[in-house]
């Protein structure tokens, strides 16, 4: 799906910055940012709050047929991460192999290019992540 101008300026913050926000009521963090506490209804005060884009592969898999416009990506893992600040996030997982991927492996967030609009149009850019190698 392309998204155009108007909604990839309002998703800056979030897929630039990793911004998301934080019940300062229960101390629950979100990403995606939420407006209201799922926990505290509307008695949490929500703050945003920039994360560190270090967390661990909670799960993955492999996609092998991909929706149209990442045909020239694939095979190409999707991972669900766990953020250190707890909030769950799905990325794409990149410069890795099949035998490197395993639940539990950290990671950190890079900044990459999702998809360009046509030749002369938008590139979209935001996170993914990368296995930390030791």
């Amino acid at each position: 799906m392309e998204m155009g101008s108007p909604m990839s300026w309002r998703m800056i913050p979030e897929r630039y910055g990793l911004i998301g926000t934080r019940c300062e009521n229960c101390g629950t963090n979100y990403f995606p940012a939420r407006e209201v506490c799922k926990k505290c209804r509307r008695k949490g005060k929500i703050v945003p709050m920039k994360y560190s884009g270090k967390g661990k592969i909670y799960s993955y898999s492999l996609v092998a047929s991909p929706p149209r416009g990442f045909e020239l990506e694939a095979p190409y893992f999707i991972a669900i991460i766990e953020l250190k600040e707890g909030p769950l996030i799905t990325g794409q997982l990149v410069e890795t192999e099949n035998e490197d991927v395993k639940i539990g492996l950290p990671v950190s967030v890079v900044f990459r290019r999702i998809q360009a609009s046509g030749e002369e149009g938008l590139i979209h850019y935001g996170f993914k992540f990368k296995i930390d190698r030791k």
